[in-house]
């Protein structure tokens, strides 16, 4: 047969060019071509099934679902130029079109080659097959599945196939054995089988002549991590060793360049392949070197070890909606999550009912009646909170939760303040923030009943979000002001029924699970009690040490600076007791220097105007002080451009990347997700949005690793859920492409 000459085509798409998903069937040519129809008839039933009447098809069935395997979308046929194997091609030819060309057909043929009995052939053989290997590889590369046939051509040629395989990667190598003596129609040992093969295998073969067949499983390959790293400026594409990609049923002879086997030639892929291997060590080291220039931060170690392509791919992806499901299977902590502010107006109503059925119907009648007036109408007055003040105010508030209809609450709570942007320049000042959370916290958790249904909806919360890591805060000597020691122990109790854990990891490998601990608020607005306050959380902390795990200072900071209240700090400060002061959100950087110099914060809630204290900025980074960013909220209280949202369009620009690209340790978290309505997993989006240059996935896998770096746990603790959240992220990084469930690193939508 003449072969059709090859057509021009662009050559693969590089790195930065996916190509569409398909699959590629790659199978060698030799005399016997009909052992691509083996391979093919079971790879591909819906086209040709070739093993319905195989007595062992329901284990063909079972191999193909246990290995992934799924049908083909192109044939590739690699095959040498002796009259031979294009007989045997133009009977693979006939065969195909007795099929009805299913698919697109594609042909390379090593020009000037025959039986490969020299050294030359064979040299052009392997270079042809890995350059069709490298192809094939990018042209799988976006989700696809590159299958490799070893069962037909030369000893050589299955040998070279398997070899590039292992290195470009290969969902699996294919073969066909049969037993000892097979029938002679299947193996054409006479003209007339030959001639008769092409129709024998384009139906169903019998029963007798299925069984003489069994495909198998001989292994699979994994993309060797040496090609994707930069010698000499460029790293092994088909840019840098180009093979046409051939029209559907054309026919290329492809000819070795003239130079490839000079000594020192930079045109042959085999030898660029010998090069990367002799200096394997110092090309992964280079890399290594190369990639701490450009860290701010430290990732997870493990990440490390990933691929030089997957850490380059996880370096460029950026964060994108459909990223969401991805970060939220990752592990994650969150260290600013206040109590008051968590659960949904669902969770609410669920823990006001607890409450209500607990009260009485006495005590019911009474609660109606005292709302009567609010019940009765869609807008409340602004001070409408006052009428549940006093010791009933949970009562109260359940009774709202309960009687007020979907339509008054979500007016009252959220609607009221709306646009939710820059709140603190509201009318009402920060309260017009917190009242979403009016009904909520302290309002509730006033009430015995609420503790334990509260704690459940927490955990549950915790657990959707993918956290193994919380920090929850809130303010015990409001909750129950004659025992805030009891609540504390009460809330630990209910936090641990409900599935969490409050107290510490045993081993480096125990299964993950919630981790939570409690952070005490003390309000910068009662200046004159925060000292007895501090004084309820020293002696709490011996009832429950590994729950109580530091203190904070909250508020509206334009009441009393930091300065101001550290003598009410003393004892914390000798029971070394962690601090985070909430600080700098929007308000000078003078009150993060204070938080920082006369309160010894450990870390910071907010910080944002540290971007305009260079010095500061620069002790912050020196000292590891750590700020726990909240960017829905920060956007709701202070302001900032969010391109989702054109209200915001006259709002300065978050500034996560300042302080990113500065080196300050930096983490994300919700501060308050019922009220922000979001997750932990969503503030890393919101945060991606509206960042200068956004966040690619690596950063967030960085900033996700600051939060359990500066967790307020005993370091041995910190570093037992340090490691396993490693392991857990590297398992999930690293698995084959197939098993990836969520968009990450092996998909390119959202490039």
């Amino acid at each position: 047969m003449t072969p059709t000459p090859a057509t021009p085509a662009t050559p693969g798409p590089g790195p930065g060019h996916a190509p569409a998903p398909k699959n590629i069937l790659l199978c060698t040519l030799g005399a016997s071509w009909a052992v691509v129809a083996e391979i093919f008839g079971w790879l591909a039933p819906q086209h040709l099934d070739l093993y319905a009447h195989h007595p062992a098809r329901a284990e063909l069935d079972a191999l193909r679902q246990q290995h992934q395997l799924t049908a083909p979308d192109e044939l590739w046929i690699c095959s040498t130029e002796g009259p031979q194997t294009q007989a045997s091609l133009a009977y693979l030819r006939q065969w195909w079109q007795r099929l009805g060309a299913p698919l697109p057909l594609r042909v390379w043929t090593a020009a000037g080659t025959d039986q490969l009995a020299s050294q030359t052939e064979c040299e052009h053989m392997q270079e042809l097959t890995l350059r069709l290997v490298l192809l094939a590889s990018e042209q799988t590369a976006a989700g696809g599945q590159l299958l490799l046939s070893l069962a037909g051509g030369r000893k050589t040629m299955s040998a070279d196939l398997q070899g590039a395989g292992a290195i470009f990667g290969a969902q699996a190598w294919l073969h066909v054995v049969s037993p000892e003596p097979s029938p002679p129609t299947l193996f054409a040992r006479t003209a007339a089988d030959r001639d008769a093969q092409p129709s024998l295998f384009a139906v169903p073969l019998a029963a007798g002549l299925a069984r003489a067949l069994t495909p198998l499983v001989a292994g699979s390959g994994t993309r060797n991590e040496l090609l994707d790293i930069e010698l000499d400026g460029r790293t092994v594409s088909t840019q840098a060793f180009p093979l046409p990609l051939v029209d559907p049923g054309a026919h290329c002879v492809w000819a070795m360049p003239a130079n490839a086997n000079q000594a020192g030639s930079t045109s042959s892929l085999q030898g660029e392949l010998r090069r990367r291997q002799r200096q394997s060590s110092q090309l992964l080291g280079n890399f290594m070197a190369q990639l701490a220039k450009t860290e701010h931060h430290d990732n997870w170690r493990s990440l490390y070890r990933l691929p030089p392509a997957t850490i380059k791919t996880l370096r460029a992806t950026s964060l994108k909606p459909g990223h969401l499901p991805w970060l939220t299977a990752l592990p994650k902590a969150d260290l600013h999550r206040h109590v008051g502010g968590c659960l949904s107006l669902a969770d609410q109503r669920t823990v006001a009912h607890a409450i209500w059925q607990d009260i009485g119907h006495k005590k019911q009648l009474q609660a109606l009646s005292i709302l009567d007036s609010l019940l009765q109408i869609q807008e409340w007055p602004w001070h409408w909170p006052d009428q549940l003040a006093g010791p009933d105010r949970p009562v109260l508030a359940a009774c709202l939760l309960l009687h007020a209809s979907d339509a008054q609450l979500q007016h009252n709570l959220f609607d009221v303040t709306a646009p939710r942007i820059a709140l603190k320049q509201h009318a009402h000042g920060f309260a017009a923030y917190e009242r979403p959370g009016e009904l909520s916290g302290s309002a509730l958790l006033g009430h015995p009943a609420a503790v334990a249904p509260y704690a459940r909806a927490l955990v549950a919360q915790a657990v959707a979000e993918g956290l193994v890591y919380l920090e929850l805060r809130g303010s015990p000597h409001k909750y129950r002001p004659h025992d805030p020691a009891g609540f504390l122990a009460d809330f630990d109790r209910a936090l641990t029924a409900a599935g969490a854990s409050t107290s510490p990891a045993t081993a480096p490998g125990a299964a993950a699970g919630l981790r939570v601990g409690f952070v005490w608020i003390l309000d910068r607005r009662q200046r004159h009690t925060l000292a007895a306050v501090v004084a309820q959380a020293v002696a709490a902390r011996q009832a429950v040490p590994h729950f109580l795990l530091g203190l904070d200072l909250a508020g509206d900071e334009g009441t009393y600076n930091p300065a101001a209240l550290a003598s009410g700090f003393a004892p914390a400060f000798e029971a070394c007791l962690p601090i985070t002061i909430h600080a700098g959100e929007g308000e000078s950087a003078e009150n993060i220097w204070q938080a920082a110099y006369h309160l010894h914060a450990d870390r910071i809630g907010h910080g944002l105007s540290l971007v305009e204290d260079a010095a500061l900025a620069s002790r912050f980074r020196d000292r590891g002080i750590c700020l726990e960013l909240c960017p829905s909220s920060n956007r709701e209280v202070v302001g900032f451009n969010d391109p989702a949202d054109l209200a915001t369009s006259s709002h300065p620009t978050y500034p996560l990347r300042r302080f990113i690209d500065s080196g300050l340790t930096v983490t994300l978290c919700t501060d308050n997700p019922g009220i922000s309505r979001t997750t932990l997993a969503a503030e890393y989006l919101c945060a991606a949005r509206m960042t200068e240059g956004g966040l690619s996935q690596w950063e967030s896998l960085a900033l996700m690793r600051q939060a359990f770096v500066h967790a307020f746990l005993p370091s041995a603790e910190r570093e037992v859920l340090t490691k396993n959240a490693d392991r857990i992220i590297f398992a999930q990084l690293a698995k084959p492409p197939a098993e990836h469930k969520h968009p990450g690193i092996t998909q390119t939508a959202e490039h």
